[in-house]
């Protein structure tokens, strides 16, 4: 986490935009999480530590995180989690936990490539990627029913 929020902190250093104390703040909750999170979830802990967030508050902050690649939307969960790669343009495509709810992001140039060839073949443009492949994750595989 401290790694990810070094990285976000130095790409919006390097773009000239601000990483306001929420938007950080906003940030560090969906790294400390380790599993997708809602914005009402965030809000929710926001207004735990006494924060006067209101829910327009939260999403302006996840809209300047999304829009600056510090984090991605599952579309499926309705959720967000921390980029792996902040600042980088690249279509992630995430392994979701049915059981944990955990999620794993992968960043396969061959799919993404095979995505694009295959719709330009189509002619068809592509305006968002969003890839989720929802299954069973090796700890939950492992891990006893009775738990």
């Amino acid at each position: 986490m401290d790694r990810a929020l070094r990285e976000a902190e130095s790409y919006c250093r390097a773009q000239g935009v601000r990483l306001t104390k929420l938007r950080h703040r906003v940030l560090e909750l969906i790294w400390a999480n380790h599993q997708p999170v809602g914005a009402y979830d965030l809000l929710q802990q926001l207004t735990q530590e006494g924060r006067k967030a209101a829910p327009p508050t939260v999403y302006r902050s996840l809209d300047f995180l999304l829009d600056n690649g510090l984090i991605h939307r599952i579309n499926s969960l309705n959720a967000f989690v921390g980029c792996d790669h902040p600042g980088l343009d690249h279509a992630a495509q995430f392994f979701i936990c049915s059981t944990c709810g955990q999620a794993a992001e992968l960043d396969d140039t061959k799919i993404d490539s095979a995505i694009t060839r295959h719709a330009g073949q189509m002619g068809f443009t592509i305006e968002k990627r969003s890839i989720e492949i929802c299954g069973i994750c090796a700890h939950c595989q492992t891990r006893d029913p009775h738990e």
